[in-house]
């Protein structure tokens, strides 16, 4: 199969011809229909990640696609041809049902993660799976949506972790996918004010259309504008960066008894001032990933047109293209979700 190759930091990918992979009995193999480009990706291969990808791994963990190959714990199940949005963690498949699957990633220590440095990922014409991480797609979900759901999976976990009231007001911090993400779910879910920070114009404009009700300038101070908006702080601050030093610059803002959900991916070592966390009573709560049945409540919403996110998706790229048009987000002019399509 082709593939898009990590081979050393500073250098782009490279398309190359690898090994289909082997379907063992707890596994489906995908022919990969579409693949979005996550930050985590580019973090992973950048000198100061502090889990550097690598070389020869193929990333690539958004994805949907058409089955291929069954493994035989599996036949009656899944079938060839069937349409599925693939969940990234190959199960060890150890028991039947899993006891850990249902608790997402970091639950069983014999898992994989794909596409992050472990298993390959879905930069590729074909990917392997485990059985319990396909997600049936109805025919009225497109392979681009399918793509779409572990992202937005993101979003839903990160709210449900909040524990957010109805009525409540929340700022949102970076408006890239997460963060567009967290604010559709926001909205969805009951939020009355749903206030975005973020310093890149095409960004901030596309958040209205993902339930940002309003939007503040970063390069001011953003809790006046806050009060202005909504007569008081947020309730809750959702930090979709990731960059170093943001974590405690949101502290440094933060109402007291305010709760700080990190969903930014910060992949280097960080400092923050826990005084203040302590002088305001703050909660910190990190997030890592989603679980099994985020997925299939996105893959609901957006069956019963609940939410719309094909607009999200601002390039679409081949695997020949992909190298050039994951270099380019490095430095993003007006990319949101860049999509692999085979």
């Amino acid at each position: 199969m082709r593939a898009a190759v990590f081979k050393e930091i500073g250098k782009p990918l490279a398309v190359e011809t690898l090994s289909t992979p082997e379907c063992g009995p707890s596994h489906l193999i995908l022919k990969v229909k579409n693949c979005g480009i996550c930050g985590s990706d580019l973090h992973m291969t950048e000198a100061t990640s502090i889990q550097p990808l690598p070389g020869g791994a193929v990333m690539g963990h958004e994805f949907a696609g058409e089955v291929l190959e069954v493994g035989s714990a599996w036949k009656g199940k899944w079938k060839a041809g069937d349409r599925v949005a693939g969940f990234p963690f190959l199960c060890c498949g150890d028991q039947s049902p899993c006891v850990n699957f249902t608790g997402g990633f970091g639950a069983c220590a014999k898992g994989m993660g794909v596409g992050l440095g472990q298993s390959h990922g879905a930069y590729a014409e074909f990917v392997k799976i485990s059985g319990l991480g396909a997600h049936k797609l109805p025919d009225n979900v497109s392979f681009r949506e399918g793509a779409m759901v572990e992202p937005l999976a993101v979003g839903l976990h990160a709210v449900d972790k909040a524990n957010m009231e109805r009525g409540a007001t929340v700022l949102v911090i970076g408006a890239g996918p997460v963060g567009l993400a967290v604010m559709l779910w926001a909205k969805f879910l009951g939020a009355r004010h749903v206030i975005v920070s973020e310093k890149a114009e095409t960004r901030a404009k596309m958040a209205a259309r993902f339930g940002a009700t309003d939007a503040v300038d970063p390069s001011k101070a953003v809790m006046p504008q806050v009060e202005a908006i909504a007569g008081r702080g947020p309730d809750i601050i959702f930090e979709c960066v990731g960059a170093p030093g943001l974590i405690n610059e949101v502290m440094m803002m933060a109402p007291r008894n305010c709760k700080i959900v990190i969903a930014g991916v910060c992949q280097q070592m960080d400092m923050i001032m826990p005084l203040v966390g302590i002088v305001k009573e703050l909660n910190l709560q990190f997030v890592l990933g989603y679980r099994p049945p985020d997925f299939d409540y996105v893959i609901e919403m957006i069956a019963k047109d609940r939410i719309d996110v094909d607009h999200m998706i601002t390039d679409v790229v081949n695997l020949d293209g992909l190298p050039a048009a994951f270099e380019a987000l490095r430095k993003p002019v007006h990319q949101c979700k860049v999509m692999l399509e085979n």
